[in-house]
């Protein structure tokens, strides 16, 4: 909802800064208020800096006021990438480049009075608190924004880019579409609990050890199902998502079983399993679902702890090298995630079997 302008938002409080564009980026003077470790418990920091009109997903983080909590960056996820953060408690006008990808904010705690602009717009104000949205279409211009807390609650926010390549691609497999044609809203402050909770999952992915190829096959069917959320409840022109009803076949659940088993130790991408059985991720992780009651990351899941306890009790195998065999990298995770499936940690498997 849009609220006038309070005595905060008065010159004396978000002044204008000068910026600069030059070429392709622009320069201007960052302020920003409390908390922060590099300048003790409260205080100011004043920086100068060039930010880009566009720039990449990989590389946003770096024109950001603070830096991730958690990124998934590390953890080489395909398709979505997902940070998180604290963020100031105040923070005077700054300039955001526009993103190649699709942009989405969750406010996840605290409340702000945000103010924000396009660099040659007026200002927009809204009260912002935990639980809103916001929403940016990929290859959107940079932009200006400010806040005030309005909480004693931290604020702290969780940050989705979504490829635009796979939005494009499901474009074309869902609606025979001209992804073109199919455009995003730009939405701000609005609350979509099914939108909330996909990330927040996404969020507890992060902030647990987690093998690189476990969570690559998480984040990419993430990716699908909130392609999918987006096309059906967020795109200026009517677009049909069809439901698929159907099942996968008895003999293609068996070709796919063989396959995962037979290689538990690589990457298995979502286009791979999609492959094996002719259809395209979107199609193949609908049916997936519908064939099992599960998604494919948590079979693929189950498959690899049915080939650890094989492993425990036919060898004498390090904890390490069971895991590497079954495609989990970090023995942590492994034991971490055998001991929340089976009740026992792999190691009292072993000496019980």
């Amino acid at each position: 909802m849009d609220i006038a302008f309070s005595s905060f938002l008065s010159i004396s409080y978000f002044p204008s800064f000068p910026v600069q564009i030059l070429g392709s980026s622009i320069m201007f003077t960052l302020y920003i208020f409390g908390s922060d470790d590099r300048i003790g418990a409260q205080g100011m920091i004043k920086e100068s800096r060039h930010i880009p009109l566009f720039t990449s997903t990989q590389d946003f983080e770096n024109y950001l006021p603070t830096s991730p909590v958690l990124s998934s960056r590390e953890r080489g996820w395909e398709d979505l990438m997902v940070r998180f953060y604290h963020e100031p408690a105040d923070l005077e006008e700054t300039i955001f480049p526009g993103s190649a990808d699709i942009y989405l904010v969750l406010i996840t705690s605290g409340a702000v009075q945000a103010a924000e602009r396009d660099l040659d717009g007026p200002w927009s104000t809204q009260l912002i608190q935990a639980g809103d949205w916001y929403l940016s279409p990929a290859g959107g211009g940079p932009y200006a924004l400010r806040w005030k807390s309005l909480s004693d609650e931290p604020l702290k926010t969780l940050h989705l880019h979504l490829s635009a390549d796979v939005f494009r691609r499901m474009v074309q497999q869902v609606g025979d579409r001209d992804p073109q044609r199919v455009i995003l809203q730009e939405l701000t402050g609005f609350q979509d609990p099914l939108l909330t909770q996909l990330a927040l999952s996404l969020q507890q992915e992060l902030q647990a050890p987690v093998s690189d190829s476990v969570g690559k096959l998480y984040a990419q069917t993430a990716a699908q199902l909130l392609t999918t959320h987006l096309l059906r409840c967020y795109v200026t022109s009517s677009i049909s998502v069809p439901e698929y009803r159907g099942k996968l076949s008895s003999r293609q659940m068996r070709r796919l079983s063989m396959f995962i088993q037979e290689h538990l130790n690589q990457n298995l991408s979502l286009e791979l399993l999609a492959q094996q059985v002719g259809f395209s991720p979107y199609h193949f992780a609908r049916l997936f679902r519908q064939t099992t009651g599960i998604s494919p990351h948590r079979f693929v899941l189950q498959e690899r702890l049915v080939a650890a306890e094989r492993l425990l009790k036919e060898t004498d195998w390090p904890l390490a090298q069971i895991a590497a065999e079954i495609g989990i990298s970090n023995q942590s995770y492994f034991t971490q995630t055998f001991k929340r499936h089976k009740g026992i940690t792999p190691l009292l498997y072993r000496q019980l079997r």
